[in-house]
């Protein structure tokens, strides 16, 4: 998406109701996605001197911000959409005839329907994919209709997402975003960040189920430069892929699409150690490197959902650390520990707690760290206290850069204790990877 100019004035224009012919034909948008869905390929509607053929919808879509460029998107009904479908057209803005809400009516005829970046659109047969309707063309396929609706969000879980809801204004309730992007002192933007190239890509975490999903925004959006707003509450958003098809993203058309009022976080019960802390040195470190072995070192490395996915050592240039990811792991349910071995902090004050994570391929925040006063080797029998141990968000698409967590105030711990990494995931939506190396905890 990217549009460099937007401010345009709105023209005054009549529109009066779009006159057929008698055989003319008007199909669902669901039988439109049904000729694609078939045979999986694309399906080109061809003239019929006859007839014409249409399909209908209302625009959920606007480029008025600059979060969309020269497609529109368009959903059945106003209210409880069953379908939607993307409409690529060369022509920039689009909000000043299309605008949100407005009913229109798409010919059919010469179009194509396929599948792009995994999502089904309309637009010119281009080879084995599609391309944008010409500008020249535009007034003959997208016909406007006196109606303008009002747009009723409907309402979904993370966990509801499928095809069928793609291309469908949906609303998240009670979320918010990821502490580690919008509490401290450098709060994340939208999309102005030294690692945004084509999206800035931010993690919005649900506070019922603490599921995750992608926010997208264009790095040439007018609003890319706002900071993400702290508080919780609800979005409402266009339900779609990412460029490369791999996990749902959300596109909003603008940041008032946001309503973030309630300032009471939902983030865990943390660990609050008030006695000072820091200026020790390490007594306790593992950098992975000549490590023989979880079990060996006296790890615990436990997959407590069951399933395949479990941590390794992995190594890059020669540097070693531990590892984990659920991609292609065909686990719907990831949950794993990985536990240290018993460390005692009898002999020591003023402890605190760091470590470095490297986040790759970033598709939500899905580790944690604990610790536990009564750890006896199963993570499921033992009482485990979140740590305020702040994960770094990654590229969606790539390898991040090792970064440092903590230090967190470990002070008011006694005893043994024992530090637990919990990976919790499911492919494909949740399969973040990660690695974590350079732990260490230091005491006075």
């Amino acid at each position: 998406s990217c549009v460099e100019d937007d401010e345009y004035n709105l023209p005054n224009i009549t529109v009066n109701e779009v006159v057929f012919g008698d055989q003319d034909q008007i199909i669902d948008i669901d039988a439109v996605q049904g000729f694609f869905n078939q045979s999986g390929e694309p399906f080109t509607f061809e003239d019929n001197p006859n007839f014409d053929v249409y399909t209908s919808g209302y625009v959920i879509s606007s480029d008025e911000g600059g979060n969309f460029f020269e497609e529109l998107v368009i959903q059945d009904k106003a209210s409880n959409p069953t379908a939607g479908i993307v409409v690529q057209i060369d022509v920039n803005p689009l909000f000043t005839l299309y605008e949100f809400g407005r009913k229109v009516y798409v010919k059919l005829d010469g179009l194509t329907v396929a599948e792009d970046n995994g999502v089904i659109q309309l637009g010119k047969a281009a080879g084995n994919g599609i391309d944008k309707i010409a500008g020249s063309q535009r007034a003959e396929h997208i016909l406007l209709d006196p109606e303008v609706a009002t747009i009723v969000p409907l309402d979904v879980e993370i966990s509801d997402f499928s095809n069928d809801l793609e291309n469908l204004f949906i609303r998240l309730n009670d979320m918010q975003f990821n502490r580690g992007d919008v509490l401290g002192d450098n709060p994340l933007t939208f999309a102005a960040e030294d690692t945004d190239e084509f999206d800035g890509e931010r993690i919005v975490e649900s506070c019922t189920n603490q599921a995750t999903v992608i926010l997208s925004t264009s790095t040439f959006s007018d609003f890319k430069g706002l900071t993400l707003p702290a508080n919780r509450g609800s979005i409402s958003a266009i339900l779609t892929r990412d460029f490369f098809d791999d996990f749902y993203t959300i596109v909003v058309n603008s940041p008032e699409d946001i309503n973030f009022d309630n300032p009471d976080r939902c983030d865990p019960d943390f660990l609050e150690c008030t006695s000072a802390s820091g200026g020790g040195s390490a007594f306790y470190s593992e950098d992975f490197e000549d490590f023989s072995g979880y079990n060996a070192e006296g790890w615990t490395n436990v997959n407590i959902s069951g399933g395949n996915t479990e941590w390794i050592i992995g190594s890059f240039s020669g540097s070693s650390y531990a590892q984990i990811s659920g991609f292609n792991s065909g686990d719907d349910e990831i949950n794993v520990w990985l536990v240290t071995p018993t460390i005692n902090m009898d002999g020591t004050t003023a402890e605190e707690l760091s470590f470095d994570v490297q986040t790759n391929f970033d598709n939500g925040n899905i580790l944690s760290v604990f610790v536990s006063q009564d750890f006896a080797g199963d993570p499921t029998t033992a009482t485990w206290q979140a740590l305020d141990a702040t994960i770094p968000s990654g590229p969606s698409s790539g390898f991040g850069s090792f970064a440092p967590v903590g230090p967190v105030n470990l002070s008011c711990l006694d005893g043994d204790i024992h530090i637990g990494f919990f990976y919790e995931g499911s492919d494909p939506n949740a399969t973040t990877r990660y690695h974590v190396d350079n732990i260490e905890i230091t005491g006075n």
